[in-house]
């Protein structure tokens, strides 16, 4: 019988074949490139119809976050359009999972992918929009778009990004449920959040990273959310001309979007610890995350991380500039590669559709909340 066939030599694929033993499969997630970053992979399965395999993440202990592997299940799928939980083990450093292949091919990732021809796609039908204006506000290291998006008519600037860290993938698909919803003349609230505010978002501010299959940083190793002190063309121009905008337009509200390997649930962290903090500041986060809470069984506000001590905050952190820099109720929405506790699902997890609608929710609790942030 011959060997199944692992292959990652694909948009956003990550992984390496260390050693195949019948049906048993070792691997090793590949390093972003000049980092010692890991933790994404995505590869698919050929050749393998009707076998019992045992897939073995066998350097998982070392990655960025191996706290976040207890508990966590690989994402599996036979078309790429519907990604269900597998039952995954991890114990001395090992992460592993068995797969009973029903057909000729199947993909596993660490999350359900955005690829950059899914980026691109999206970019498309925003740009044909109604109301939507499209600007390509810069290019990556590797050449590649920082595409942004305007919409809405209002004083009040909010300012949605994501995908700083590529491997958290459902950062874009929060993006294209805002997207969908922003377009959505009847959804609640849209209508009267955009006669008062103007959104400006950047779907994906780390596309190299996107296509190169990376976890956390650009084509230079670089860790995007610790640049925003001071970006520069040669580490971080994907900072650099997001914030140049920003510097233009103001920022009244940001959220920026990210994935967290450990928590299992939604929540926000916020910009206790800058220099000008104030109470009453603060409090404009504190009741965003409140009525957040309140609106949708998918977010909660008892878990999260904890709070950086009065003037202790990082400021090469974009939630933290932007909170000091523009007095921006800022915020850093972090989602789960496991699933959200409080109103879980045994199938999917924390999927692809949660995430856009939970984008849906923000929107309409900021919509309720514009004029008192």
């Amino acid at each position: 019988m011959s060997n199944p066939i692992i292959n990652a030599a694909f948009d956003g694929g990550n992984i390496r074949v260390v050693a195949i033993d019948g049906d048993r499969i070792n691997l090793e997630i590949v390093r972003d490139r000049d980092s010692d970053f890991f933790q994404w992979f995505y590869f698919r399965v050929a050749e393998a119809d009707g076998r019992a395999l045992t897939f073995r993440i066998v350097n998982a202990g070392l990655s960025a976050y191996p706290f976040g592997w207890p508990g966590y299940r690989v994402r599996a799928s036979t078309d790429r359009q519907a990604w269900r939980m597998a039952d995954t083990r991890y114990a001395d450093g090992v992460l592993e999972w068995t797969w009973t292949a029903d057909g000729p091919l199947v993909w596993f990732a660490y999350f359900a992918p955005y690829t950059s021809e899914m980026h691109d796609a999206l970019v498309a039908r925003a740009a044909a929009l109604p109301g939507f204006a499209h600007r390509e506000l810069g290019q990556s290291l590797d050449g590649r778009a920082i595409d942004y998006f305007r919409v809405g008519a209002g004083t009040k600037q909010v300012w949605l990004y994501a995908r700083q860290h590529p491997g958290e993938s459902m950062c874009e698909w929060w993006m294209e449920g805002a997207i969908e919803h922003l377009a959505d003349g009847s959804a609640p609230g849209i209508a009267a959040l955009l006669a008062k505010a103007t959104v400006h978002l950047v779907p994906n501010m780390n596309p190299d990273g996107t296509a190169r299959g990376h976890l956390r940083t650009n084509a230079a190793g670089v860790n995007l959310n610790r640049e925003w002190h001071a970006p520069s063309p040669e580490r971080s121009p994907e900072v650099l001309c997001v914030l140049a905008e920003m510097d233009r337009t103001g920022v009244d509200v940001a959220i920026d979007v990210h994935g967290d390997e450990a928590i299992p649930a939604n929540f926000l962290a916020g910009y206790e610890g800058i220099p000008s903090w104030t109470d009453d500041h603060g409090a404009r986060f504190t009741e965003y995350g409140r009525r957040l809470a309140a609106h949708t069984p998918d977010f909660q506000t008892e878990k999260g991380y904890q709070k950086a001590a009065p003037g202790t905050a990082n400021l090469a952190m974009s939630t933290n500039q932007l909170a000091e820099r523009f007095g921006a109720v800022s915020m850093t929405l972090e989602m789960p590669f496991k699933d959200h506790d409080p109103n879980p699902d045994p199938e999917f997890g924390w999927s692809p559709e949660r995430s856009k609608r939970l984008a849906h929710a923000m929107l309409e609790t900021l919509a309720d909340m514009i004029d008192e942030l």
